[in-house]
């Protein structure tokens, strides 16, 4: 695995050890300098120093190597300290944290070296002009380079445990610039393949979007990775990424691509982009607005909405107390959205949330674009990371997510209900009906009675199949989607309704549903 941690290396290292070759790294003798040299330098000089310290670690680490041993795929290790290290990652770790002396001594005799060595101002000069990420990625362009190592695990070890009991589910995004998505795209596809990943990765030029699943150790390199990667490295922490239980079973199989968006709104990022979002707010900060929000429910003067980013099947089944859920099937919809209601948001502070975050970085973004309103919040990290503080929170029911589990459950409450009796219930399963991809809530109890389509439409269509099978394609249109409007319109009475579970019914109680909103199309999962 290349280095990420210093630039020099393969032909740029051979050229400066050759440049410095009578530097004596072992030389005991080296210039010790003040704690405050760099300060004290000018600012050609700081460029000197700049460029001496690259040099003088390089040098050190370079004196560490020793061979591979014969059946390994590298032809290099490094020991150091009477410890062996396989990767440059780890040894680069070690010489900054146990050699930073070493390292600051021999920067001192390199800049001597310099003071005496001519045409010295020329190579700094160009050595500065150049972009060491871009220069360094240049010279690493095989994916292949950017693959860590897995040879000291077996094949099983990364395999092993993927199940929804030992494996584990990431859910992560990072904004930033990226100026060849399509390289991203194949070192991610690579990188996903070699640690037997599976999952979703959406890439852009606005930045990264992913859920993978895998076994622990997979996920645990995927991380190690990423935050290594000088791409991310400056732009993401060990926080961004959220996890749960899981594994490479949660999808059925490996997508990663390249988009506009690396979260579907449809709009360019050319026109909102993710730089100038809401404010953020921790789960515990968010935790205190939301608190005191609630405790103003009642006040004809509440200036506040509690707003949910995300889809209608996902706030249905689970959602903050008191929140504005907007009846929309696609993020894709929430501008239109915004657009129609503006009036609710005039002059008033609003607090989104959504799954992660990420949906909240652009959506804020347009709604602040609008000036209608007086401050806007987002969750950060989302309801995931709010959930791991506060499972017994404001939060409500399931968290949504966008694989095979459908849901994540952190509290015993359902604030759901079957969609043919009433009863509470907050299960998803598929539409029964061959080639419909809408996900329904129906109880065990209607199951049994033959209630497994998501509504009276789908469900004659499935028996017409059954007994016609040779006619299996059918144009999706159900009764549910012919009746949702696509950009629904508030009234400001809904805004702040407070949810609060409703206890199971008993035997006898169940209660007939109004069907209104309860048999409606659910799309198959998707981030959008």
């Amino acid at each position: 695995m290349p280095s990420f941690t210093s630039p020099d290396q393969g032909d740029d290292l051979e050229a400066c050890v050759l440049r410095f070759s009578d530097l004596d790294l072992k030389d005991t003798r080296l210039i010790n300098p003040s704690s405050g040299l760099k300060a004290e330098l000018d600012v050609s000089t700081k460029k000197k120093y700049s460029f001496a310290k690259k040099k003088a670690f390089a040098l050190f680490v370079k004196t560490k190597e020793v061979p591979a041993r014969p059946f390994e795929c590298k032809e290099k290790w490094w020991k150091c300290c009477q410890q062996l290290f396989r990767d440059r990652i780890s040894i680069h770790r070690h010489v900054a944290i146990q050699h930073a002396d070493e390292i600051c001594h021999q920067t001192a005799s390199v800049l001597k070296q310099l003071a005496v060595t001519p045409n010295t101002s020329k190579s700094l000069k160009s050595e500065d002009s150049r972009n060491p990420l871009k220069e360094y990625f240049t010279y690493n362009r095989e994916v292949s380079a950017w693959l860590p190592d897995i040879s000291c695990f077996s094949p099983d070890e990364l395999i092993s445990s993927q199940g929804s009991d030992g494996g584990e589910v990431l859910l992560y995004y990072c904004y930033r610039d990226l100026e060849d998505p399509h390289w991203v795209c194949a070192w991610q596809t690579a990188l996903c393949q070699h640690l037997s990943l599976t999952g979703k990765v959406r890439i852009a030029t606005e930045g990264i979007n992913g859920t993978v699943g895998g076994s622990k150790l997979a996920t645990r390199l995927y991380v190690e990775v990423m935050l290594s990667c000088p791409l991310f490295k400056d732009y993401m922490c060990e926080d961004d990424f959220k996890t749960s239980k899981g594994g490479a079973c949660c999808f059925p199989e490996l997508r990663v691509g390249v988009f506009e968006e690396i979260v579907p709104m449809g709009i360019s990022p050319n026109k909102i982009s993710y730089k100038k979002p809401g404010i953020h707010l921790s789960p515990g900060e968010f935790h205190k607005e939301v608190e005191e929000f609630l405790s103003q429910a009642n006040e004809e003067q509440n200036d506040t909405i509690l707003l949910d980013c995300r889809n209608f099947y996902e706030s249905k089944i689970g959602r903050f107390q008191g929140c504005l859920a907007p009846d929309i099937r696609k993020f894709s919809y929430f501008p239109s959205y915004i657009d129609k209601n503006l009036e609710l948001f005039r002059e008033k502070k609003v607090l989104m949330y959504c799954t992660g975050g990420i949906r909240c970085e652009r959506g804020s973004a347009y709604l602040k674009a609008k000036g209608v309103c007086k401050e806007v919040f987002q969750l950060k990290g989302g309801i995931h990371k709010y959930l791991e503080e506060f499972p017994n929170g404001f939060y409500k029911g399931k968290l949504f997510v966008f694989d095979e589990r459908y849901a994540l459950s952190y509290n015993s409450d359902i604030v759901s209900e079957c969609s043919y009796c009433g009863a509470p219930w907050d299960q998803y399963k598929l539409c029964s009906t061959p080639q419909c991809r809408q996900l329904i809530l129906a109880c065990p109890a209607c199951q049994r009675q033959g209630f497994t389509a998501c509504c009276v439409t789908c469900q004659d269509k499935g028996r017409r199949l059954a007994l016609s099978p040779t006619q299996s394609s059918f144009k999706e249109e159900c009764e549910c989607t012919a009746r949702r409007p696509r950009i629904p319109s508030e009234l400001p009475q809904q805004v702040r309704l407070p949810v609060s579970p409703r206890p199971r019914p008993g035997v006898g109680e169940h209660r007939p549903c109004s069907r209104e909103r309860q048999q409606q199309d659910f799309p198959r999962p998707s981030q959008s």
